[in-house]
């Protein structure tokens, strides 16, 4: 079994450059130059294998919002449950939120820095993270475990609570993120109206 090879590692460590800058100065006040010397190359490493500053935040992008709905759908998928279902997801994007704080703020706060294509592509993400949390909403109340006036509204203020985690979060904060996933998890039942 082989690891990635040299042009991958090279790759990655741009990414990860890309996000310590990103996330240290925002995208329109980073430029490649700031990006390369992160990850100990010259300015040209960058373009030889990303084609622009906007394709590696689209990148940074596409991978974390996959992330996210991968993590709603795992948390959905361990019961059948829908109070179950409600505490999983709560904790499960909390701790997401709060793991990784610094990609989830450009996640959510460089978007219109995105190509209209690009863009298209994030908000096809979005649309899926904000369904799956609409249907576990629509799905407790039909079968009688939730008690809410407004589903869509509880959906998209569970999504937000979840998201808002990376603007406060700090690593030597107060709480760990299984604090704060314990803690969303009552949040996201009392929001649905779990009974």
């Amino acid at each position: 079994m082989t690891g990635p090879s040299r042009a991958e590692a090279t790759r990655a460590r741009l990414l990860e450059a890309a996000v310590t800058a990103f996330s240290e100065k925002g995208f329109h006040g980073t430029t490649t130059r700031d990006i390369a010397g992160a990850a100990g190359m010259s300015p040209a490493a960058v373009y030889v294998h990303h084609r622009s500053k906007e394709e590696l935040l689209f990148l940074i992008s596409r991978a974390g919002h996959q992330e996210a709905l991968d993590v709603v759908r795992t948390a959905r998928a361990s019961s059948s449950d829908p109070v179950e279902q409600a505490a999983a997801v709560g904790r499960a994007f909390a701790e997401f939120h709060a793991h990784h704080h610094t990609v989830a703020r450009i996640l959510n706060y460089e978007l219109a820095a995105l190509s209209d294509e690009h863009r298209a592509e994030i908000d096809e993400l979005r649309t899926g993270i904000d369904r799956e949390l609409r249907d576990l909403v629509r799905d407790g109340v039909a079968s009688g475990a939730f008690d809410i006036p407004d589903p869509a509204l509880a959906a998209t203020a569970l999504a937000s609570m979840g998201v808002d985690i990376a603007r406060w979060y700090r690593e030597d904060g107060e709480w760990s993120p299984t604090q704060i996933g314990d803690y969303y998890a009552d949040l996201a039942l009392r929001l649905v109206g779990a009974r």
